[in-house]
């Protein structure tokens, strides 16, 4: 439990650093400029086959004959706009979260072998190209275990627990691994996560857990329209936030975990080094009281 709550207090300190800071903002400048982007090409045809939909659906006419009524005429100009950005708003984020995901774990692992182990060798143990597959594989497999678990959803404590211990497993595996992949062989990643699997699979569940809180912002940016342009950037910027600390959990953890593997491999090596010089010392001074006529030893003397 030391370890853990080392790794989980070293996290949560180094999400203050301006490197974290800037990493956890970049979602939003990424969002902002996409937009910008998008918008200077496509805004207006995009605003016009909106209007154009709804003027020809024929179900929006009471509405429109509904809002005359109400004097909101002007509403019906709005509400294209409104459907634009609603629906293109939140793409956007995900596709700004992911290239950031994408970045941000090499840049946490980086951060924190920098600082806290600068010596620690890299045995590069996961490529590039088992790291995505060792993703995708375990996606896949936590996809397959919640489908299967479904059914038992219905049971009401069985919903709180099965679908965050799976998230946390997919967790646990995709971070850890990632926070391996360079400076760990592939027998050590093995060995890690063997012994510390269930520390692993908690901090995992943890990771989960926080990361409900941005999705309940981005779901209240839904229901009140008012807040949406205000509470799903805040809600992409809680996410990244998370995914930075979730990192820097796994990274501490992992690599702390790795290096006292090693010293122990080294401490014994050192151990079984030592008992074989001072067994090779006994015998040299066995030999060496041995007058240099006597006879050669015999089995018994042995």
């Amino acid at each position: 439990m030391g370890l853990l709550i080392d790794s989980f207090w070293r996290a949560a300190l180094y999400l203050w650093r301006p490197r974290v800071i800037a990493l956890s903002m970049l979602p939003l400048v990424l969002t902002i400029g996409l937009a910008l982007g998008l918008g200077w090409f496509w805004w207006d045809p995009a605003v016009a086959w909106v209007r154009g939909l709804l003027d020809s659906t024929d179900w929006a006419a009471p509405l429109w004959n509904w809002l005359d009524g109400m004097g909101l005429a002007r509403l019906k100009a709005a509400l294209a706009p409104l459907i634009v950005i609603f629906t293109v708003t939140p793409l956007l984020a995900l596709v700004s979260l992911l290239i950031v995901a994408l970045m941000m774990t090499p840049a946490m692992v980086e951060l924190v072998a920098q600082r806290r182990f600068p010596q620690l060798e890299r045995r590069h143990g996961g490529s590039l190209l088992v790291s995505v597959l060792w993703s995708l594989g375990s996606t896949l497999a936590a996809l397959l275990a919640l489908l299967i678990s479904s059914p038992l959803w219905l049971v009401p404590p069985l919903i709180l627990i099965l679908p965050p211990l799976i998230w946390g497993w997919l967790t646990y595996r995709v971070m850890a691994f990632d926070a391996l992949a360079v400076h760990a062989s592939r027998e050590e990643r093995q060995a890690l996560f063997r012994e510390h699997r269930g520390k692993l699979l908690f901090m995992g569940v943890i990771c989960g857990y926080l990361g409900a809180a941005p999705s309940l912002v981005s779901a209240s940016g839904a229901l009140f329209a008012a807040a949406f342009l205000i509470l799903v950037p805040v809600a992409l910027w809680l996410y990244t936030l998370v995914f930075a600390f979730s990192s820097l959990w796994f990274s501490h953890y992992a690599l702390s975990a790795l290096a006292q593997l090693r010293q122990a491999e080294a401490s014994a090596a050192a151990a079984q080094n030592a008992g074989q010089a001072d067994a090779l010392a006994l015998a040299h001074e066995h030999q060496a009281d041995r007058p240099l006529d006597s006879p050669p030893a015999t089995p018994a003397e042995r």
